[in-house]
């Protein structure tokens, strides 16, 4: 199975998610990840969702979204055409015998201790999916006690052909 990932502009206002995300239920597509934000502009959000299938399926998403009254503009990219990031938190407990291993592991990975407490850490890193994915098995030697991650956020890879309008 494949990957596809489609940045969706759509209206700002209540209901257009609920639309969006029963678009794909209704169809038995799935979200593998979803993350919405308000754009430059307060009457846009720009939703980013990751969804898995064969091309048949990318092709169905992708006249389903266009169809909404709601979507301004839908772009879908191959995840080789976007330059993806994703945010995590994750609380873990540790001891004065593994604290020197999580801080190496940390400078690896280019995550940041934001927090601690005597027997507790809470570790951010913003990276590529599969580097936060690589971040959690690395980890779970260690005591996981929760995991907060945003979804996959999208933008093309920038090209001298890039054109201003939105």
């Amino acid at each position: 199975m494949k990957t596809r990932i489609y940045s969706v502009l759509a209206e700002n206002r209540s209901g257009v998610l609920c639309k969006v995300a029963g678009l794909f239920s209704r169809r038995c597509f799935n979200i593998d990840s979803l993350a919405v934000g308000e754009t430059d502009d307060a009457t846009v959000s720009c939703m980013t969702i990751v969804s898995s299938g064969d091309e048949r399926t990318f092709e169905q998403i992708e006249k389903q979204l266009n169809k909404k009254v709601d979507v301004i503009k839908v772009k879908t990219f191959a995840e080789q055409q976007c330059i993806t990031r994703e945010l995590m938190l994750i609380k873990i407990k540790y001891n004065k015998n593994n604290r020197r291993e999580i801080m190496e592991l940390c400078e690896i990975m280019k995550a940041q201790i934001v927090d601690m407490s005597k027997h507790f850490m809470m570790i951010q890193i913003c990276d590529e999916p599969e580097r936060i994915k690589l971040m959690i098995k690395m980890l779970q030697t260690i005591s996981i006690v929760e995991v907060a991650r945003t979804g996959t956020l999208a933008l093309s890879k920038c090209s001298e052909n890039d054109n201003t309008d939105k």
